[in-house]
């Protein structure tokens, strides 16, 4: 049996030689395949430590883990086995894992479309290595604001204290084009260093002096508070701009780089590729960036961030209800880049950006949804969901990061949805009429309706003060999550069948624990041993009529070891310990009593979980998923209560036969680590509900 999570997700996914690459972002392991069809999906998606697997286009694949996932890849990348496993694992790429909602999210819009898929890979990787010093510096921002509106320090710009503080955050937005053209060309499988070094060309003293040169000529433009100058180079014009934030040029040089920094690798020899091929790319790319992309790339950002402005000013309403309401869609799918991209580019161009107001607005619904599912979970003494819940809620109000949320809790209880949206939407409202009616004066003295921020802020509490009007903004968050908040507490996030299944659970956890609670308050009054014994006997019966100590077959057959399946991530015990069985009947049965926690859409697999907590897999079949549902009739769905015995899927074994897929059915104890031993019966005939697997707690 695998003995921790990074060698299970290894070796479910395919093993380490299947892995070309790895890399990781706040919640998901994101891996490039060798071949993804040698992928156990339905192996990672019962994983304890994955929230789910969601397979994208072409060979890529993620696994969702949460809050973890830095750990997790840690541990993977220091596997034995890793350490010649692809290219990016080398360079110190990572991967993330998704949960089972989220795959339902992904396959909505994402890896139909090949091209599509890609851009926006490339859109987050550019930018996810770096969130944490933008983090870093918005709450730089927020505690000096902070401490500014408080009087604690001057604002004094002449100060070389505040100068020197200034610089801390300051350094990071104005270098971001060169970190962004770093991790732009090492998503394209350029040399990073390349990439960085081109787009600094651009921010050199020499550069920038060029606009000061006697032959340039300049114009100031009004709407943005910007200079425009265009300066003669050789006797060609040179459109100059200020590139320092700027995030559209590099992402553009970047993508004309890779084509002509592979270009070049195809026809200059080998062994002076070293010296050559950055030479010709410094000098080609870099005139090119200098001469046409940087200009481009400045246009079509400015144009963006002009439309917006637009938008906001003309149609604040429209513009501050519809950015939150979108927010929560676009996140799950990973189309948020974009926006971020905008917001950057706003701060750059206008010296302000308008769009993390509403932003928050989503922000806060979502925090607030999740802070009334961990309520009901205290409230129901749902262990596991306020384990899951309480995490979440830290990461977002202190952190500003939203996914855990999303993936842990939101995207599986769908009722939460219609909460939250509430929240967004009334808070988006709050903002537009607020935002109108007390607007923000930027420090050029333009007149903004809505409520904007001179920085990149992730939306936390601890940077609710880098927001001009910051009241206006502070009372539109808290609407918004009161109102999910208390849509939540007041009319649930569950179905009244997973409500009925986690008082069940809870109620039977309680029961459990009784005898020993009562026992220990019994003995201070004990008088005898003899007394103890007895009222320990008495409490007995209760306990083992709650605890699973045998698991039956789910189907009639020959029982057989798992290392004899076939499969070997069963093998592996990555499963659980377990049984296969090589069918005589097509009725598959509820090897034990509990409530469903997966039914497969086709037919193929089903997680029961015992009100005492025994996690069981029936897998019918092997590889059985490609036949997507053919010739399985299931009679049983998702978060339904089963007894053992009941019928959960009749097969047509024959159909599966001539598909070319083993019938063997396999099962296995998921939680097999935390019990004190399962121990399989096999090379036995049995007949459906025969016992096969015994249980010791």
């Amino acid at each position: 049996m695998a003995d921790s999570l990074a060698s299970q997700i290894i070796t479910a996914i395919g093993g380490p030689e299947n892995v070309r690459s790895l890399t990781h972002c706040a919640t998901r392991l994101r891996f490039e395949l060798a071949d993804a069809s040698k992928v156990d999906q339905n192996a990672l998606e019962h994983m304890k430590g994955v929230l789910g697997a969601v397979p994208q286009s072409g060979d890529r694949f993620q696994v969702v883990i949460g809050g973890g996932v830095a750990t997790v890849y840690e541990n993977i990348m220091h596997l034995p086995e890793m350490a010649n496993a692809g290219a990016a694992s080398a360079s110190g790429e990572g991967q993330k894992s998704n949960a089972d909602v989220k795959a339902e999210a992904r396959s909505k819009a994402r890896g139909k479309v090949a091209w599509l898929d890609s851009f926006f890979e490339y859109l987050a990787d550019s930018f996810r290595p770096i969130l944490g010093v933008l983090l870093g510096a918005s709450i730089i921002i927020a505690l000096v604001n902070l401490l500014i509106s408080l009087n604690v320090i001057p604002n004094d710009e002449a100060s070389a204290g505040w100068v020197f503080v200034k610089a801390i955050w300051k350094g990071v937005f104005y270098f971001l084009p060169i970190m962004v053209a770093y991790n732009a060309s090492k998503k394209l499988k350029v040399d990073p260093w390349l990439g960085g070094a081109i787009m600094a060309i651009l921010m050199t003293p020499q550069f920038t002096s060029l606009m000061d040169a006697k032959t340039t000529t300049c114009v100031e433009n009004a709407a943005l508070g910007t200079k425009s100058c265009t300066a003669n180079i050789f006797g060609i014009p040179m459109a100059l701009s200020d590139y320092s934030g700027n995030v559209f040029v590099p992402l553009l040089m970047a993508a004309v780089l890779a084509l002509v920094y592979h270009g070049l690798k195809k026809i200059i020899p080998e062994s002076v590729q070293l010296v050559f091929v950055p030479f010709f790319c410094m000098i080609v790319v870099g005139a090119l960036t200098a001469f046409i992309i940087g200009p481009i790339g400045v246009w079509v950002g400015n144009g963006l961030g002009v439309g917006l402005a637009w938008m906001n000013t003309h149609a604040p309403f429209i513009f501050a209800i519809i950015i939150p309401l979108l927010y929560p869609f676009l996140v799950p799918l990973g189309l948020h880049w974009p926006l971020n991209a905008l917001m950057l580019m706003n701060i750059q161009t206008l010296g302000y950006d308008f769009i993390q107001g509403p932003m928050g607005v989503w922000n806060f619904a979502c925090f607030g949804a999740t802070a009334g599912v961990l309520f009901i979970a205290v409230r129901d003494k749902d262990k596991d969901m306020r384990q899951t819940a309480l995490g979440a809620l830290a990461a977002g109000l202190l952190g500003g990061v939203s996914e855990p949320s999303l993936y842990g809790i939101h995207l599986r209880y769908k009722l939460v949805y219609k909460r939250m949206l509430v929240g967004c939407g009334l808070g988006g409202v709050v903002i537009a009429v607020l935002g109108w009616l007390f607007p923000s004066v930027t420090a050029a003295g333009q007149t903004v309706h809505g409520v904007t921020t001179t920085a990149f802020a992730f939306t936390s509490l601890l940077t609710i003060p880098v927001f001009d009007q910051m009241w206006v903004y502070a009372v539109s968050i808290a609407v918004s999550f009161l109102t999910s908040f208390f849509l939540i507490i007041t009319f649930d996030y569950r179905t009244p069948e997973q409500k009925a299944e986690v008082l069940a659970r809870a109620a039977a956890d309680q029961k459990a624990a009784a005898p020993a609670v009562e026992a220990k308050e019994a003995a201070p009054a004990a008088t005898t041993a003899t007394a103890t014994a007895t009222a320990t006997k008495t409490e007995a019966p209760a306990a083992a009529a709650a605890a699973t100590t045998v698991v039956n077959a789910p189907v009639a057959g020959h029982v057989i070891a798992l290392d004899e399946t076939g499969d070997p991530v069963f093998a592996s015990r990555a499963l659980g310990e377990g049984v296969g069985i090589q069918p005589t009947d097509s009725e598959v049965v509820a090897p034990v009593s509990g409530v469903l926690q997966t039914v497969a859409e086709t037919g193929h697999a089903f997680g029961i979980k015992t009100d005492d907590g025994v996690e069981v897999l029936v897998h019918v079949g092997i590889d059985t998923v490609k036949m997507n549902g053919e010739g399985f009739a299931v009679k049983v769905k998702a978060d339904e209560r089963v007894n053992a015995g009941d019928p959960l899927v009749s097969v047509d074994f024959a159909k599966v036969k001539d598909a070319g897929y083993s019938t063997t059915t396999l099962m296995t104890v998921l939680n097999t680590a935390a019990l004190t031993s399962v121990t399989p019966k096999t090379g036995i005939d049995v007949k459906a509900g025969d016992e096969v697997i015994d249980i010791q707690r």
